[in-house]
């Protein structure tokens, strides 16, 4: 697992901690039962407060993710894919709606241009 923090990013460095391992976690590139890095180590690595880090596996425990026992190593947790209803999914359409077209204009105030946007998309979706 490599993850790198862009300290000059207005997204907290935290949050690019929790979307790293997040992306990992659903690629399946950590399974259920594979340790992480100590906080401390995480922290020394990627040269930020370790109190980031903490805060980063809290939220990835918050959401299901991640075992984090005191004194333990913090460990991937089994998911099992909850089926949503169509109603809940579409009560979380703005929402999400929202955070693409944010992330969008992130990538676009990088440089980034549309055209590789679109095919990056598709090929998230598997619509290549």
């Amino acid at each position: 697992m490599k993850l790198v923090i862009e300290l000059g990013s207005p997204v907290p460095a935290y949050r690019q901690i929790v979307d790293q391992i997040r992306g990992y976690l659903v690629t399946g590139a950590l399974k259920p039962g594979d340790p992480l890095p100590s906080v401390r180590r995480l922290a020394i690595d990627l040269a930020i407060h370790h109190n980031t880090v903490a805060e980063a596996y809290r939220t990835l425990a918050a959401e299901g993710w991640l075992d984090v026992s005191r004194g333990k190593a913090a460990r991937v947790m089994p998911r099992e894919a909850e089926p949503r209803k169509r109603s809940e999914l579409l009560k979380d359409h703005d929402g999400f709606t929202r955070r693409l077209r944010n992330l969008v204009a992130e990538m676009r105030s990088h440089g980034l241009p549309e055209d590789w946007i679109a095919k990056e998309l598709l090929a998230l979706s598997g619509n290549k």
